[in-house]
């Protein structure tokens, strides 16, 4: 019995449309790469409801002949490859031929469309890859592709989308991803009736300055460089500017943009010892390769790519974005040529300069302070590694809320190796991880704020302004009344400008802007979808951010306040983040 099928066109589309179209970015990112490939020079990008109910991009591009509107829906059709050699010769963004079939099998989808020499153009409608009707219709040259009620055939897949401020990130991203490299053409990103980006054509620092904000012209350096392997143009970030994420990373060859943990190691290495721990920075850059030395073609979304060259483009990048950092970093800027107005004559005949003289107190005695503080030793534990895991038998005082903590730990603290606090405890010697501890103490501390009132603020001495992208500014505009709660003042100055003039009273002197942009980050990302209400999310990054680093020297007394705020929470052995806090070696593994 014969038990192999051919599957219809229709099921293989939709097979095809799980691999390029996993969710509305999918199909954005589509849409948008058939517009440049048609020469427009101003796109526009319409969605609602997050691309579930429309997503439409309207381009002023050559538009399709009668014929090929149909054509183009088939699965296969394309412009762009002729013969195999053609893959190896690769100029546009697409060239599968699969888009939009696959968006055709999973959505309502109407195309209208005009040559630029016809008097009339086409409309084309099709639902779940089955065309309903084609007539001529009067529209601008050019095409408008509306993709409707996106996978309301499969059900199953619309069940997988996340909410709609995820899903309309997502599409942000690939917009971003696509602006920013096709700086020459003109586009326009409207969710549900309102203006997100409107971008003309410009330059790339432009383009840059229009979607992050203008402060951004003053945060980055110029990379050029071009060899007979490479061309390179782009911007990296100023090392004082880099971030404890890599979301500001955009790498390019040849107008598409690509993930290649080579390449973007390259750029990190150029910044060798000018970047703490654990900090990325942003950078912009575009590479322009033969196409014959790359191959575009092992993955449906097109952004993972292979080089012949790999090991010559690693060297050459990061030499690039060096020579960029040594051009204009700060030390190089600084001239230690005597300026003419300190030139000095000589002195005149018979000047005899006066005795320099010394001021000092003669009744001060230095023995009359207090004796000096203990020298507080700051041991360092080579096994501190291999200490036990912790027992399950801690004992705590009976405190369960930060209220009824008593005001200092009674035993004596010592830092260890700068990340650790040791004290004794009944059961032993408890060794504390310092970040962690503060971090879970931030954290109760907030989310008790967030059960009761409004937490104690400290005022800013001068407001602080900060910047962020149409879509962050949304989002952070949502989320203001929970940072009020907890201590922040902030009121909006424009539609992406938010001005701060008080923060959480124990929060310290923290830069604003990375902790905003971070905490959107966690609150966006997929990290704290473990938390069960958005207060918990918010109150889990805020307390990352806020909780002491490690390398801090601490005094005793701080310490020891610490150590009995972190027993006086509920679960004072756990992070937030569900990391031990707390490790205790008992008194037999301290006489072994």
């Amino acid at each position: 019995m014969d038990i192999i099928n051919i599957l219809p066109d229709s099921v293989a589309n939709q097979i095809a449309a799980g691999e390029v179209v996993d969710r509305p970015a999918g199909a954005v990112k589509e849409l948008l790469e058939n517009a440049m490939d048609a020469g427009a020079t101003q796109i526009d990008l319409i969605v609602k409801d997050a691309g579930r109910t429309l997503i439409q991009v309207i381009d002023n591009g050559s538009g399709m002949s009668d014929c090929d509107a149909r054509l183009c829906f088939e699965r296969h059709a394309t412009s762009k490859i002729h013969r195999s050699d053609d893959l190896f010769a690769i100029h546009t963004m697409g060239f599968r031929g699969e888009a939009l079939a696959s968006i055709a099998a999973i959505a309502q989808v109407e195309l209208r469309t005009r040559l630029h020499d016809s008097e009339l153009g086409t409309v084309v409608q099709i639902e779940g890859s089955h065309i309903v009707s084609q007539q001529p219709t009067a529209c601008p040259p050019g095409t408008s592709l509306s993709v409707k009620n996106l996978f309301f055939n499969v059900p199953a897949r619309r069940n997988f989308l996340k909410k709609d401020g995820v899903e309309l990130s997502h599409i942000e991203d690939v917009f971003k991803r696509i602006v920013l490299i096709h700086h020459d053409i003109g586009f326009t990103f409207v969710s549900n009736g309102k203006t997100l980006y409107e971008l003309r054509p410009g330059t790339m620092l432009q383009r840059i300055a229009g979607v992050f904000g203008n402060n951004y012209k003053e945060r980055l350096y110029e990379v050029a460089e071009e060899t007979d392997l490479v061309r390179i143009r782009g911007f990296v970030g100023k090392p004082e500017h880099a971030r404890r994420t890599r979301g500001e990373q955009y790498l390019f060859v040849n107008g598409r943009f690509i993930k290649h943990p080579a390449l973007s190691s390259a750029v990190e290495r150029a910044y060798d010892e000018m970047l703490p721990d654990h900090c990325y920075p942003s950078y912009f850059i575009g590479l322009q390769v033969d196409p014959s030395r790359i191959d575009v073609n092992i993955h449906p979304t097109k952004t993972e790519v292979k080089f012949v060259d790999d090991h010559a483009l690693f060297a050459i990048l990061r030499s690039a974005v060096k020579k960029s950092l040594g051009v204009f970093t700060l030390a190089n800027q600084l001239s230690f040529d005597t300026p003419d107005e300190f030139n000095i004559g000589p002195a005149p005949a018979g000047y005899v300069p006066p005795a320099p003289t010394v001021k000092f107190n003669p009744d001060y005695n230095p023995f009359r302070s207090s004796a000096p503080a203990p020298h507080k030793p700051n041991l360092d534990f080579p096994g501190l590694d291999d200490i036990p895991e912790p027992a399950d038998n801690l004992e705590f005082p009976d405190a369960t809320t930060p209220e009824a903590a008593p005001a200092v730990h009674a035993s004596p603290c010592m830092q260890l190796q700068g990340r650790y606090i040791a004290t004794a405890i009944s059961s032993g010697l408890a060794v504390i991880d310092l970040q962690r501890a503060h971090e879970r103490i931030i954290y109760d501390r907030l989310m008790s704020v967030e059960q009761k009132a409004s937490a104690a603020s400290q005022t800013l001495l001068f407001p602080v302004s900060c910047q962020f992208t149409v879509a962050d500014a949304e989002l952070l505009s949502e989320l203001l009344p929970d940072l009020r709660g907890y201590g922040f003042e902030i009121e909006t100055a424009g539609q992406t400008t938010f001005v701060v003039t008080a923060t959480p009273a124990d929060m310290g002197d923290m830069q604003l802007q990375p902790l905003f942009d971070q905490m959107l980050m966690d609150y966006k990302s997929s990290t704290l979808q473990k938390f069960s209400s958005r207060s918990q999310s918010l109150c889990a990054s805020l307390a990352r951010q806020m909780a002491v680093r490690p390398n801090r020297e601490m005094a005793q007394e701080e310490m020891q306040q610490l150590v009995a705020e972190l027993f006086a929470c509920p679960m004072a052995d756990t992070s937030p983040s569900g990391k031990k806090i707390i490790t205790v070696v008992n008194p037999e593994t301290l006489l072994k």
